[in-house]
């Protein structure tokens, strides 16, 4: 659940997210400032899943990782957010996005991973 936790937080995070940021599109008559008010109340509940999440998963990932996994599910949330809210049908190109962005979760250092030779030669020596 420590790999899963954050992940999962990062997910509904990010549905809140796209939500603030783009359900509004519909609402083209209402006045920007109550479109503003209501996107800031939304972001409000990305907030309170996105600190935990990173808190929680800077446990067990990397500050990296965290980033460009959230980047991932971002993209991800917004395909399906634009595919169900604006029906706007992913296409190839989309989902060649979608995986080059994967690859990226993929290739980045995990924690640990991202310190120079250096350090870490000096922590293998310390432990011996």
């Amino acid at each position: 659940m420590q790999y899963v936790g954050p992940i999962l937080l990062l997910m509904a995070s990010n549905l809140f997210m796209t939500v603030a940021w783009y359900g509004h599109l519909k609402f083209t008559s209402w006045p920007l400032w109550i479109v503003v008010l209501g996107s800031w109340g939304i972001a409000l509940f990305e907030y309170i899943l996105q600190v935990p999440a990173n808190r929680l998963g800077s446990q067990v990932f990397s500050v990296t990782q965290l980033k460009v996994m959230q980047e991932a599910i971002t993209l991800i949330v917004f395909v399906g957010f634009a595919w169900v809210y604006f029906k706007e049908v992913p296409n190839w190109r989309t989902g060649l996005a979608v995986l080059l962005v994967i690859t990226a979760v993929a290739i980045v250092p995990r924690k640990g991973e991202d310190k120079p030779e250096e350090t870490r030669r000096e922590n293998i020596s310390s432990n011996e």
